[in-house]
């Protein structure tokens, strides 16, 4: 659908809102129990990182009657909250709100919609049409008490990279159940030492292993609410594995994207775990790995488990502001922004949480004659399993492992044996954030 056509679309969905909302000192409220700012119009305000602005710098080329204000700021990357200081800033000052935004971190709506910063998108303004369209559970992340606040950029969704000319030089099969990653693990470690099946060592460890585990150790029940379990039996076994591999030596605890990786263990990677943005930002750029080798199958399963279940790392997100005075123009960006084959199929470096974009972008990806086989049904079918008992509260699971559990694996623990620790950091970082928290 083209720009124009697309924004009449909407604006039609948007009319009885808006008039609702464009009364005097900021309008009445509207049916749908969204208050719109004054639609006076203007120019569009976007804020994105460094790698999103070719996303904005496309838009405005194909929408030249639009006037786009680009702002460049860091994507509240590593959870730096740039986007809430301000915020808080803006409410504060009265002025100032971007219309849309990106971030890199899938949990901004825990404090925008309380900050009233995010406007819900299923009340008049995106088509429930279109919302259908995002990946089951994408939007997870951006629904609060059954209203979207957000739309999901894209998917990190978790699978098995692995060397396909190595394994198949050893003679080695796929591994379809943990138990079977790991029984290959330790062979790999005896036949083959220095080979790895797998990096515990950076701080979303827990994202790509215990979440797919479905470990509860992040169980967000509620706006300011969390069940935490983190040392019950789905996430001892994962943490048991690890330590095994860990032990054999096929396991390493460095950082796939430390110098020491990239220097010693990059070209020695038989079995990688890990999100979908592993293949582009790792094998091909960071690694460097020849064409023709890296392979995809399903993430391993625990035996007897009814639902498969695969983990998630990153992912961004696109927020519109509730303050906006263009909300037809700015909800026609968002939807071109995320859903536009011309970006989302063509350019993004991840992989779609639309649908229709994915497959756009898995055609590319396989036209590219990089990977050996076929890479589109693995993750089309992560991207339906990322298990929804991992919640997205406003605490940070990756600066909690950082805090707790690598300076201990670092130090030659277990990580087995620092889930207690791991369990309390939770709890204190979620308490210190304001939730309730329950213990089990």
């Amino acid at each position: 659908m083209k720009g124009r056509n697309r924004a009449a679309v909407l604006a039609g969905a948007l009319a009885m809102t808006v008039a609702a909302g464009c009364g005097n000192g900021g309008g009445t409220p509207a049916q749908s129990g969204f208050t719109p700012a004054p639609q006076t119009g203007g120019p569009l305000t976007v804020w994105v990182d460094s790698t999103r602005m070719a996303a904005a710098q496309l838009y405005q080329k194909q929408h030249p009657d639009v006037k786009l204000d680009i702002v460049s700021y860091d994507g509240d990357a590593n959870g730096s909250n740039y986007l809430q200081t301000k915020v808080g800033l803006f409410n504060r000052t009265g002025n100032g709100w971007p219309d849309v935004v990106f971030s890199s971190q899938n949990n901004e709506v825990s404090w925008a919609r309380q900050a009233g910063f995010t406007a819900p998108l299923d009340k008049d303004l995106v088509p429930k049409s279109t919302l259908d369209q995002w990946a089951p559970g994408a939007n997870d992340p951006c629904t609060v008490d059954g209203s979207v606040y957000c739309l999901r950029n894209d998917l990190s969704q978790t699978v098995l990279w692995y060397n396909a000319t190595l394994l198949k030089q050893w003679g080695y099969q796929v591994p379809a159940t943990w138990p079977e990653y790991e029984a290959l693990g330790r062979k790999v470690a005896t036949e083959h030492p220095g080979y790895l099946v797998g990096a515990a060592g950076d701080t979303f460890t827990p994202e790509i292993y215990l979440w797919a585990s479905k470990c509860g150790a992040n169980r967000i029940t509620g706006a300011k609410a969390v069940t935490v379990t983190a040392t019950e039996p789905n996430c001892a076994r994962m943490a048991q594995l690890l330590d095994s591999l860990v032990k054999a030596g096929s396991m390493s605890t460095s950082s796939v994207f430390s110098s020491d990786f990239d220097k010693n263990s990059a070209d020695k990677i038989l079995l990688m775990p890990g999100p979908s943005w592993y293949g582009g930002a790792l094998f091909q750029g960071t690694f460097k790995t020849p064409k023709g080798q890296i392979a995809v199958a399903p993430m391993p399963q625990w035996p007897g488990d009814p639902a498969p279940s695969v983990g998630n790392v990153g992912g961004g997100t696109w927020l519109l502001s509730a303050h906006s005075h263009n909300l037809k123009a700015a909800t026609d960006f968002l939807v071109w922004v995320t859903t536009s084959d011309d970006y989302q199929g063509k350019l993004a470096p991840g992989y779609p949480a639309h649908q229709g974009a994915a497959k756009t972008w898995l055609a590319n990806q396989a036209a590219s004659g990089y990977y050996a086989g076929d890479i589109a049904g693995p993750l089309q079918a992560a991207a339906g399993q990322v298990w929804p008992g991992w919640g997205y509260g406003q605490f940070s699971q990756e600066a909690i492992w950082a805090a707790t559990v690598t300076p201990g694996l670092t130090a030659g623990k277990s990580i087995a044996s620092l889930l207690p620790a791991w369990q309390a950091a939770i709890v204190n970082y979620a308490r210190s954030n304001g939730y309730q928290v329950t213990e089990q």
